[in-house]
C-alpha cells in the first residue's frame, strides 16, 4: 500500500503491465483460430490487426508474442511479419506516451531506490542519441523482456523519443519474427504427412535457439553498458 501511494496513478499502470498481458496471452492463443478467421473476413484485415495489436500492447492488455502468433496464423509469415512489427512498434509508442503522462516522476523516484534499475535509468538518460538507441535495443532483445513494464520504465525515464522508437523496432524484431514464423508454419502443418511434426519442431527449435542466443548476448551487453552507472 505504501508503494502504491508513492507511485500514485502509475501504480495502476504497473499492476496492469505485470498481470494482464500474461492472462490475455493465454486466452488469445487458445482462440487463435476463430480470431484469425474473423480477421481474414475483413477487407482491411492487416490494418485492423496492426492497429488492434498496437492498442492492446500499448495498454498492456495483450503480450506481443501472442499477437505475433495471431499474425502468423492468420496471414502467414510474409504478410504477418510487417503488420506485427508495425503493431508492436506503435504499441511501444503508445505505452511510452501513457507512461510519460501518468508517471509524474513518481516511478523514477522508486526506480532510483533499486541499484539495477537505477543503473539502467542513468545509462538511458546519460548518453546521446546513439547510446540510448543501443541501450533501448538491448533492453528489448531478450525473449523474456517484459514489453509493458519496459515501456513504463523508459517512459518514466523520458528516454529520447526517436531512439526509443527505432530501438524498440530493432530489439523486438527477432522474437516477433520467431512468433510469426512459428505460427505460420503451424497453420500450414499437414498432420497427415509423415514426419511433419518432427520437421516443424526442428525448425522452431533452431529458430528459438538463435533468438535465445541473441537475447543472451544482448543481456550481457546491457549489463556491461550499465555496470559503470551502478557503482
Amino acid at each position: 500500500m505504501h508503494l502504491a501511494r508513492r507511485l500514485g496513478p502509475a501504480s495502476v499502470l504497473a499492476v496492469i503491465s505485470a498481470t494482464l498481458p500474461a492472462l490475455g496471452g493465454f486466452a488469445l492463443v487458445a482462440f487463435v483460430q476463430p480470431v484469425g478467421d474473423w480477421l481474414k473476413s475483413h477487407e482491411s484485415a492487416l490494418v485492423i490487426y496492426a492497429l488492434g495489436f498496437a492498442f492492446a500492447a500499448g495498454l498492456a492488455l495483450l503480450p506481443t508474442y501472442a499477437q505475433a502468433i495471431l499474425g502468423g496464423w492468420a496471414f502467414g509469415f510474409e504478410r504477418g511479419i510487417g503488420a506485427a512489427m508495425a503493431g508492436a512498434t506503435l504499441g511501444g509508442i503508445l505505452g511510452y506516451l501513457i507512461a510519460r503522462g501518468v508517471s509524474a516522476n513518481r516511478v523514477q523516484h522508486v526506480l532510483d531506490e533499486h541499484a539495477r534499475w537505477r543503473a539502467v535509468c542513468k545509462a538511458l538518460a546519460g548518453g546521446g542519441f546513439w547510446k540510448t538507441l543501443g541501450l533501448v535495443t538491448l533492453i528489448r532483445l531478450p525473449p523474456n523482456s517484459p514489453f509493458a513494464l519496459s515501456n513504463l520504465v523508459m517512459g518514466a525515464t523520458r528516454v529520447h523519443f526517436m531512439a526509443f522508437i527505432i530501438g524498440t523496432a530493432i530489439g523486438l524484431a527477432p522474437r516477433t519474427a520467431l512468433a510469426v514464423y512459428g505460427a505460420a508454419q503451424a497453420q500450414r502443418l499437414d498432420v497427415q504427412e509423415p514426419g511433419s511434426w518432427m520437421m516443424f519442431a526442428v525448425k522452431i527449435a533452431a529458430a528459438l535457439v538463435v533468438v535465445i542466443i541473441v537475447g543472451a548476448i544482448g543481456k550481457r551487453a546491457l549489463d556491461k553498458a550499465t555496470a559503470e552507472f551502478g557503482k
